[in-house]
């Protein structure tokens, strides 16, 4: 059968463990640059873009050199862990298990290059990740719907087929924005009831709580709808 349904997956803080990492070097990097940020600040923001992040951060007090040398440092900083992120509990068998039920597995993160290939090296799920939508396919990030409609591109799958599980509110207003079924995972440390209101239909607290949920959650309600679609004529 053609596999008809995507599932789009953030990484920072839905399957690898980085997010804290995030905030310690992002708190780093403004300290180093002169400066400041709060880590409950910076803790808000991870999972937008760098440009973004900056930006909702300082505002235009972003200094005469832009945001680059604080994007460059950042990243610096960040890539000391390259070799060690830990990917979250049964993540790459979350993934797996998705696919065994016909699921396209398309990642979308703000992460390019060795960043992405390190986080999918966590993972450890190449065999059934079909692809990546990362910083470098998008005009506008998280917030925006571009990343999750880049990722329904990839997979070949419409919006309404789709979902998208991520940690943050970045990732419910992308998915919402895109009409792709927001579901969401908490190990980021995001508040709940944050998540609710940005739209998530669905919560669990960890990735091997979804895949043990699978059979009776938003994936399987997607599987049900396509099931009982009669086809146009």
């Amino acid at each position: 059968m053609t596999t008809k349904r995507a599932a789009i997956v953030d990484v920072d803080g839905t399957v690898v463990d980085s997010n804290h990492l995030h905030v310690v070097t992002w708190w780093e990097a403004f300290r180093q640059t002169g400066r400041h940020a709060s880590m409950r600040e910076i803790h808000r923001t991870v999972g937008l873009g760098s440009g973004n992040l900056i930006e909702h951060l300082l505002g235009d007090d972003r200094g005469p050199d832009g945001d680059d040398p604080l994007a460059a440092t950042h990243h610096a900083l960040y890539a000391t862990y390259f070799e060690r992120l830990p990917a979250l509990d049964d993540a790459g068998d979350l993934l797996r298990a998705l696919a065994r039920r016909g699921w396209k597995i398309v990642l979308a993160t703000s992460a390019s290059g060795a960043e992405l290939s390190a986080l999918r090296g966590a993972i450890d799920a190449d065999d059934v990740i079909l692809g990546a939508a990362s910083a470098d396919d998008v005009d506008d990030g998280k917030a925006a719907p571009n990343p999750a409609r880049q990722a329904g591109e990839l997979a070949g799958v419409p919006s309404e087929r789709a979902v998208f599980g991520g940690d943050t509110v970045w990732d419910m207003k992308a998915a919402v924005r895109d009409g792709v079924v927001p579901v969401t995972v908490l190990p980021g440390g995001i508040p709940r009831a944050d998540l609710e209101a940005a739209g998530a239909r669905a919560l669990y607290r960890d990735p091997g709580d979804l895949r043990r949920h699978l059979d009776a959650g938003v994936f399987a309600d997607c599987e049900s709808a396509e099931e009982t679609t009669v086809p146009s004529r």
